[in-house]
Parts: structure tokens; sequence; C-alpha cells
């Protein structure tokens, strides 16, 4: 798998585990997810493997299916907004659209308190500019 994919992964990673109270859930072997208070934000691949990130967008649910790598999650996921893009290992992801998307789901998911602390430390983050 091309070391890229990992390069990509773990800035992804590192850039959700600094929102508050994000941490790592690992329910499966082949994840390695960034959850907050116990409920998944990101579905993501574990290094070694091509990309693959779950996202939930309630805003931009419709532009990110429109990405050829993306696709509604299954399990009836997809109905509630979660979109899995699975990228080819000759594909180079694009980091700051996934940061964005990444942002969009931890702000689904967060708790009202956790948001609030988040747009206190980072106030960029209130507008989705990813920075």
């Amino acid at each position: 798998m091309p070391k890229s994919h990992d390069t990509v992964a773990a800035a992804l990673r590192k850039f959700g585990l600094a929102f508050p109270g994000a941490h790592s859930k690992s329910p499966w072997p082949e994840h390695d997810d960034l959850a907050v208070k116990d409920k998944t934000f990101a579905f993501m691949s574990v290094p070694g493997v091509r990309l693959s990130v779950t996202v939930k967008l309630t805003v931009s649910h419709a532009e990110a299916l429109q990405h050829p790598c993306a696709k509604p999650t299954g399990y009836g996921l997809g109905k509630s907004g979660w979109v899995t893009l699975n990228f080819p290992a000759e594909e180079k992801p694009p980091v700051d659209l996934l940061k964005r998307w990444i942002l969009e789901s931890y702000r689904a998911v967060a708790p009202k308190r956790l948001l609030a602390e988040l747009e206190a430390q980072q106030p960029w983050t209130r507008m989705g500019v990813v920075k």
C-alpha cells in the first residue's frame, strides 16, 4: 500500500484527536476510529492498507457523494448521512477536504458542551474553515 495513504491517515487522526473529548476507538482490527464520548465520528482504516474514511455529513452529504470514491455507508447508515470514501492505492486523497468532513462529522456527533469548548479554543471551526 502506498506510504502516502498512511501519511494522510496519520494526519487525519492527529487532526481529529485534537478536538475536545476526542479519542481513538478500535472495535474491529481493521479500524482505528475517532470518537467523542464513545460515539464514533470517523471510521478510519488502519496503517498498511488503502485509505478508507467514513464520516457523518449533515451539511455536505450530497457534495461528498459526488466524489468518485464515495458511496453511502452500508448497514443503513447512509440513510442517516454517513458517507464512506475508499481511495484507490494510486490516488492521493484530498487531505483538506477530508479534514473539513471530519470536522463536520465531529460537529454532528459531539455534545453541545464540547462544541462550545472547540469554538472557544478555535473560533475558525464555527465557520467550517479548516486550517
